[in-house]
């Protein structure tokens, strides 16, 4: 993985965006900057494992770089088909790369496109959404989560994973703090805390973990569970 130096030099403040510069760095980004990234990605794997239904569809929401889909490939039934979607050409050309490297032989679509525009595929059972959630503005939240219900089969799975607050405030700053000591401990100075936390603020928006719960069931999910928890970090199943 190439080192994540998007911001160890000063520079002038401006929103975050997933251009070719983050694309490059992304794996090691993220493996750097969320807790128990692996093992997150592991246990996504083994929830898509146990809801993926041969001759069905699966989505990955916000694919990023691919990292998800080629775990859920050495888990899943060869003749579920793949369905990748992300709203950056730089990440998913990264993705495409890192998903032909694999030569699985499996029936896949890399999709460019707004996931508030886009028309989900049917027979879908499984989406997963790693940290992608939280990027859409909150008034378009309801209604991604509304055609997501509304195309998984039944019985089907969407598994989110999002940064949340806490309705305590204290706790939030407790937790927040707690946050950035993990990414000290992960190598990243003080410049680059502080640079990416300003340039985050008006791009990515958190809920709570009970906010979060509750435009799932606004959605139509009658089934939620946390499956992972550290500080401000939250995944969770919902089950059609």
């Amino acid at each position: 993985m190439t080192l994540d130096t998007v911001f160890a030099q000063e520079k002038a403040a401006e929103d975050f965006r997933f251009d070719e510069q983050v694309a490059g760095v992304f794996d090691d980004m993220v493996d750097r900057s969320v807790p128990f990234y692996q093992e997150i990605q592991r246990m996504v794997s083994e929830l898509t494992a146990d809801y993926a239904i041969p001759g069905s569809q699966l989505c990955d929401l916000g694919c990023a770089t691919g990292t998800t889909l080629a775990l859920m490939d050495s888990v899943v039934s060869p003749d579920v088909g793949f369905i990748g979607v992300d709203n950056s050409p730089e990440m998913l050309e990264k993705c495409r790369a890192k998903f032909e490297q694999l030569q699985s032989g499996r029936t896949s679509r890399f999709l460019c496109q707004d996931l508030r525009e886009m028309a989900l595929p049917e027979n879908l059972s499984v989406v997963s959404m790693l940290l992608t959630l939280m990027f859409v503005r909150p008034v378009y939240r309801r209604d991604v989560l509304s055609a997501i219900y509304q195309r998984l089969n039944p019985g089907g799975a969407l598994i989110l994973v999002e940064k949340v607050v806490c309705d305590s405030p204290d706790l939030n700053r407790q937790f927040i703090k707690y946050y950035y000591d993990m990414k000290r401990r992960h190598g990243y100075s003080e410049l680059e805390i502080s640079q990416k936390r300003e340039a985050l603020e008006n791009v990515l928006i958190p809920y709570t973990e009970s906010e979060n719960r509750q435009i799932l069931a606004d959605a139509g999910f009658s089934r939620v569970e946390a499956f992972f928890r550290w500080y401000n970090f939250c995944g969770m199943v919902a089950v059609k």
